[in-house]
């Protein structure tokens, strides 16, 4: 401002731009070495990651608008921040600018690239802590981009076959820390996968259960963890087929949000290598469709534990799939257990379109993830595991239906979950179907990503 001769106050005031979160305006300024200066809005107290992700997303729009090759972002003030905070800061920052620049524009005819090449952080520090801090946002910001990529997919393009070919790509990558091991419809009906296959049977496309798993180069292991998603790469409803305003058919593609979240986690963890922790990536892919061979409304299937379920709706069709997903994780002798599905529509009405419902009995676990999503800046809330709203998912043939209507849907959903969890071992459910999608610009959010890899580190030794 001083260089400028008060130029920047004088706009401020003039423009009315008081720092608010999300304001922001550029000048341009012939003969200063750059050709734009701009003023981004961070608000009053900004402390939190998501604050300066969001800066470095606006920087990149601005960027993207002036077609800039080069930025240097600069705070205001940044005396009286710690070193660890300054780390943060500009991780954050950075990993804002990387998915703020990102447009997937592999289905479009025409498409512009990005002309950013570079991006200077100014005053936050060097060195190797920082290129280390930097290197990380960078490994976890291509996850989320692997993530979104997968979910923008369409259906014709992104089958079960080929989520699970994208599974062994990753595992062929970092074949120094992960392992494949893809299951056919034939080798899943030897494991007695009777509700998963039993939601697969309408598809001409077969379905392909994914197991990857992650093992550190050397040393102990101290923690084993799994991670399973659901993997529905296009969701019809069944015979309960999705129809009228509201029932989004036409992003069905996006019901296999949950296992983008878990692979793309598998691709950050390839790259970052943590110790002492042992990670099972886990989905059970295909697609709910209708045909002759399809299952039918009041069809009885028999889970891999042996329970049997009363098919009440057939769009109720994720955790049929995930019901033997959760039961082979448990199979793997781990001690802890994160669940993803775009699950139930009844959570986005309960918390909007950005927030994910967090299903757990374990406070230590809860503890942990929500640790976890205050360095990633995702948004989760706990809801409750109302026991006595079990009552409803009562069949009377089989041990359960598969929903139990309107009230705390949900709830009902975690609660049936539940059922193929091993009581030893530490479960949670991450019901993501409002915030994995960017209903405003119909884009992918690669929601997931970065609390799924914090939390795996925070297991690590």
């Amino acid at each position: 401002d001083r260089l400028l001769g008060g130029l920047l106050a004088e706009v401020s005031s003039e423009e009315d731009f008081t720092g608010k979160s999300g304001q922001s305006t550029v000048l341009r300024l012939p003969g200063l070495g750059s050709k734009r200066v701009g003023l981004m809005g961070l608000g009053q107290s900004a402390s939190s990651p998501s604050a300066f992700r969001g800066l470095g997303e606006a920087v990149a729009a601005a960027a993207k608008t002036a077609q800039a090759n080069s930025v240097a972002v600069v705070l205001a003030s940044s005396e009286g921040l710690s070193n660890e905070s300054k780390l943060g800061i500009a991780s954050a920052i950075a990993s804002g600018a990387v998915l703020g620049i990102h447009e997937d524009n592999r289905y479009k005819s025409e498409s512009k690239k990005p002309q950013l090449k570079s991006l200077d952080i100014l005053g936050l520090g060097t060195g190797p802590e920082l290129e280390k801090k930097l290197k990380y946002a960078e490994d976890v910001s291509s996850a989320i981009v692997f993530g979104r990529e997968l979910v923008n997919s369409p259906a014709n393009v992104l089958t079960p076959a080929a989520l699970a070919e994208e599974a062994s790509k990753i595992a062929s990558s970092y074949s120094d820390v992960i392992s494949a091991n893809i299951l056919t419809a034939e080798q899943c009906k030897e494991l007695k996968m009777g509700s998963y296959l039993g939601v697969a049977a309408a598809s001409d496309n077969p379905p392909y259960f994914i197991h990857l798993c992650y093992k550190p180069l050397s040393g102990p292991i101290k923690a084993k963890l799994a991670l399973v998603g659901k993997g529905l790469t296009f969701d019809s409803g069944g015979y309960n087929i999705k129809t009228g305003p509201g029932c989004s058919i036409d992003v069905m593609k996006i019901d296999m949000g949950g296992s983008a979240a878990v692979l793309g986690s598998a691709k950050a963890l390839g790259q970052i290598k943590p110790p002492g922790v042992e990670v099972h990536f886990i989905v059970a892919s295909c697609e709910n469709m209708i045909s002759g061979t399809g299952m039918r409304p009041g069809d009885i299937l028999t889970a891999s534990n042996g329970k049997t379920i009363e098919v009440n709706n057939t769009d109720a069709e994720g955790r049929l799939t995930l019901a033997d997903a959760l039961v082979y994780a448990c199979n793997q002798g781990v001690e802890k257990i994160v669940d993803l599905a775009t699950l139930t529509g009844a959570c986005i009405v309960a918390l909007g379109p950005s927030i994910a419902g967090v299903f757990t009995p374990s406070d230590e676990l809860a503890k942990e993830v929500f640790e976890a999503s205050e360095i990633s800046g995702e948004k989760f809330w706990r809801m409750p595991l109302e026991e006595s709203y079990w009552e409803s998912m009562k069949s009377g043939v089989a041990d359960m239906v598969n929903t139990g209507g309107r009230p705390g849907g949900a709830i009902t959903a975690a609660l049936f979950l539940k059922q193929f969890v091993d009581e030893k071992v530490q479960w949670m459910h991450i019901d993501l179907a409002g915030p994995v999608w960017n209903e405003k610009k119909r884009i992918a959010t690669g929601f997931g990503v970065s609390t799924l890899v914090e939390w795996v580190l925070k297991n690590s030794s």
